[in-house]
């Protein structure tokens, strides 16, 4: 069995897949040098590691000065992974909160700041273009939209380096996720579920050739269960199909169509209620009674529906069953014209249809329940069961309803995603000449998009009992006298709890061209390379919603929602909105560039250094702030258009003989203007950040050991707005993040672990209220009966640990009751693979 280099684990289904000992392929799907070949397997001594993400043209990792890491195919054809988060959080450098669920992770870099959500400079593709040209619209992050299954052959991350210049909006780095086209024969079939908890999931992929020129590859996938957390009815329900066929030409040239249909629903995690004692510097988080924070969330089976009013203001029942729905259909083509010899036109286009919606509760307060009524209804106040099997009925109980005695005052987040339609185009020009005793490369291109950003805001509140597995039901609140002041559960059909707030409208349009151009000099041990990228784009649109002010409508009317002909005290606040609208109309440009140079010592060690600024231009969360004029759509502040991200780094590769180790010192100077839907806060800040990035291999006989770590130190070095943070540590940075796998690859068995980890953070700037640092302990043991059947059991946190990733308060409250996001507790899972 030969050894191969690869680079990281995965997580699959909750634990990294026993492959690494496995033969694999490297392949140039979305490189601009060649079609589709197979590489040879990387003993470690040399062999091609090639590196086609966010640069000029296809490199050996050895001779390029950018940091990149990658998981094979081979990690990836065994198991699907549960969650691209999960996934990404085994690349160096790369922080993921996935606590969120299938989606809605944020995602940062090396430091730089997740102000809001989502990630905003670290930019996801499938294939080479943008997933969305924008990583952090407001509820429609980029991987919500993003599922890894068997069609994904390699996932590949560029840090820094020469991302900000070879994709916009994307200063801090770039991964992408590479297709399977077909090249090697064969495919799979798998089922797979969890063990203690309800989801079961199928896998398929095929592919192969219909002649010696032409490859095709199809897969997908389908799903249904609660997810990994109780909650009394299908959260997970959907599924992938996706598909290409690529026509190769003896030239070396070829064209490839493909597309992708996604339909799938996942539930939403939001922050939930957990108790904190001790002290801000030296916290315990404790789970309340009969509600644990990595097992249980606000979502049950009577609560799956709620009653507002659409874009149009129109009454319409909408369901929190749907979570997170993306709904994408994407067509795509990508070419390859050899135009003379060693020059090519590279070509990639993609239309995406992308719509759906996102709908999960967010607990604007929790306290306790006679308390929460009182706050309502007055002193006296009474509370009634509002759905569930004892709806009606009177709570004559409080400090005891749901074993706990809380209430939470629930907003939910309820955002109709009408339009995230984008197109893409991306043509390239490269090649090279002799140079003396070099050689010269040369790349020039266009690159184009229209990202549309279409939605409505239709948030509405209830109140609900703080129970776990599914348990939690809605209740109302009456005076002492008994007159109603809610209406199943509803105290106001509008952001209640926030003063009725974000009832909004969206429909805008960004337009994005960039050229660019890239020339690299090669000279025997050394390699130069220099690159330029010129953005300009233009904001177009409108928005419509009570934030605006009094001049553009309040957004609070009188209704007869129901349409039961009576106004009850709800409908009294009931929230629109407004028709008058605010454009959005501006231009605006910048320039990247980036440069650097890599020194091959011998031929299993380099060093490099590079230095790069890049841009990220801001979207839609600049609107309803106050960079925009509301009357013009102007920018009040230019400078608001586009953050910048300078960085610097250096450091040294080594790879032979089944070792391969890399460490990177890294610098970055960040702006950063940003909108955060939950606390309703804007942010103009610069931050600074630097630290070191190391990442190892190590395989002897049937062991390997895969290890990374990033140490960051990173302040916030000013803000316009709220200038005491100033030297503070931006929230849920830690000092020090890590990932370690060992795997034992035995002839009919595999077995190992993937531990990943983090030291403490701030929960917020303020630097008081400490998130403990955790270790998450994953493990899985597979087994081969017989040839191409293989039977996996993972475990996921298998210590059933809290591991806090973020929390709403800054300090311990006087209750001590804090809301706060937790990865999941420990799940098991099987899986039944099948190749043919």
């Amino acid at each position: 069995m030969k050894a191969i280099h690869i680079l990281l684990a995965t997580t699959m289904l909750g634990a990294p897949v026993p492959a690494f000992a496995q033969a694999a392929t490297t392949t140039a799907t979305t490189t601009d040098t060649a079609a589709p070949q197979e590489a040879p397997a990387d003993d470690g001594a040399g062999s091609e590691d090639i590196v086609v993400t966010a640069v000029a043209q296809g490199t050996n990792r050895l001779d390029s000065s950018v940091t990149v890491s990658s998981i094979n195919a081979a990690t990836l054809v065994e198991l699907a992974p549960r969650t691209s988060g999960e996934l990404l959080r085994n690349l160096p450098g790369i922080r993921v909160e996935a606590s969120g669920g299938d989606g809605n992770a944020n995602i940062s870099v090396r430091g730089l700041p997740v102000a809001s959500g989502g990630s905003k400079f670290l930019q996801l593709q499938e294939d080479g273009l943008p997933i969305l040209e924008f990583g952090d619209i407001t509820f429609g992050n980029a991987d919500i939209f993003l599922r890894a299954d068997f069609n994904v052959r390699t996932v590949e991350s560029v840090r820094g380096g020469s991302a900000s210049t070879f994709a916009s909006n994307s200063p801090g780095g770039v991964i992408n996720f590479i297709s399977k086209t077909g090249e090697q024969e064969g495919g799979a079939f798998q089922v797979s579920g969890g063990l203690d908890y309800r989801e079961f999931r199928t896998d398929v992929d095929y592919g192969g050739r219909l002649s010696d020129s032409v490859t095709y590859h199809l897969g997908g996938f389908y799903r249904v269960g609660d997810g990994q957390r109780t909650v009394g009815y299908d959260a997970v329900r959907g599924g992938q199909i996706k598909a290409n066929i690529t026509k190769s030409f003896d030239n070396g040239g070829y064209v490839r169509l493909y597309g992708k249909y996604l339909d799938d629903r996942a539930i939403g995690y939001l922050p939930n209620p957990v108790r904190v004692t001790g002290s801000n510097g030296d916290p315990t988080y404790e789970n309340l009674p009969g509600f644990s924070i990595n097992n249980d969330t606000l979502h049950a089976g009577a609560i799956r529906n709620v009653l507002t009013l659409d874009g149009s203001n129109q009454p319409v029942r909408r369901s929190i069953a749907d979570g997170q729905h993306p709904v994408v259909a994407a067509i795509g083509l990508e070419t390859k014209i050899p135009v003379a010899d060693g020059w090519n036109i590279v070509e990639r286009f993609r239309y995406a249809d992308i719509s759906g919606g996102f709908t999960s509760p967010f607990p604007a307060s929790v306290g306790g329940a006679q308390s929460v009524a009182e706050a309502l209804g007055g002193a006296g106040a009474q509370l009634f069961y509002a759905s569930g099997p004892q709806s009606g009925q009177r709570i004559a109980n409080p400090s005891a309803l749901g074993g706990n005695g809380l209430l939470a005052n629930v907003v939910l987040f309820d955002v109709d995603l009408k339009s995230l339609n984008n197109v893409t185009n991306d043509i390239r020009l490269n090649g090279s000449v002799p140079m003396g005793d070099g050689t010269l490369s040369i790349t020039g291109g266009f690159y184009a998009s229209r990202q549309d950003i279409q939605s409505d805001w239709l948030w509405t509140s209830f109140v609900q009992t703080v129970q776990g597995g599914g348990n939690s039901q809605l209740v109302d609140v009456r005076t002492a006298a008994g007159v109603p002041v809610t209406q199943n559960g509803v105290p106001g059909y509008s952001a209640s709890f926030f003063g009725n707030c974000c009832r909004r409208s969206y429909d805008l349009n960004y337009t994005t061209m960039a050229p660019f151009a890239q020339l690299g000099l090669e000279l025997g041990a050394i390699n130069l390379d220099g690159s330029l990228r010129y953005d300009f784009g233009r904001a177009r649109g409108s928005v419509a919603g009570s934030d605006l002010g009094a001049a553009f409508g309040t957004g609070i009317a009188t209704r007869d929602i129901d349409g039961d002909g009576v106004i009850s005290a709800p409908e009294r606040q009931v929230a629109v909105i407004p028709s008058q609208r605010s454009p959005l109309n501006y231009d605006y440009d910048y320039l990247s560039y980036s440069a650097g140079i890599n020194f091959r010592l011998t031929d299993a060690t380099a060093l490099f250094a590079r230095y790069s600024r890049g841009g990220r231009a801001n979207a839609d969360r600049l609107t309803f702030g106050p960079s925009i004029n509301p009357a013009t759509g102007a920018l009040i502040d230019q400078g608001a258009a586009v953050d910048f991200v300078r960085q610097l780094e250096g450091g040294v590769k080594y790879r032979a003989g089944g070792v391969s180790l890399y460490a990177t010192g890294f610098w970055a100077r960040t702006e950063e203007q940003n909108f955060e839907a939950t606390t309703q806060r804007f942010f103009d800040r610069n931050y600074e950040a630097k630290g070191v990035e190391l990442e190892g291999r190590v395989a002897r006989g049937p062991f390997s050991l895969s290890a990374g770590g990033t140490y960051t130190d990173a302040k916030i070095k000013r803000d316009v707005l709220n200038p005491a943070v100033v030297g503070n540590r931006p929230r849920r940075q830690a000092e020090f993040i890590y990932q370690v796998t060992p795997q034992v690859e035995l002839d009919r068995v595999s077995f190992g672990a993937n531990i990943l980890g983090t030291t403490s953070s701030y929960a917020q700037d303020n630097n008081q209220l400490k998130m403990p640092g955790y270790t998450q302990v994953n493990g899985f043991v597979s087994f081969r009966p017989a040839e191409n059947i293989t039977v996996t059991v993972n475990g996921n946190n298998l210590f059933d640990v809290k591991g806090i990733t973020e929390v709403e308060e800054g300090a311990i409250p006087t209750g001590g009751i804090v809301r706060a996001r937790s990865i999941t507790g420990r799940t098991i899972s099987a899986a039944l693979r099948v190749g043919f």
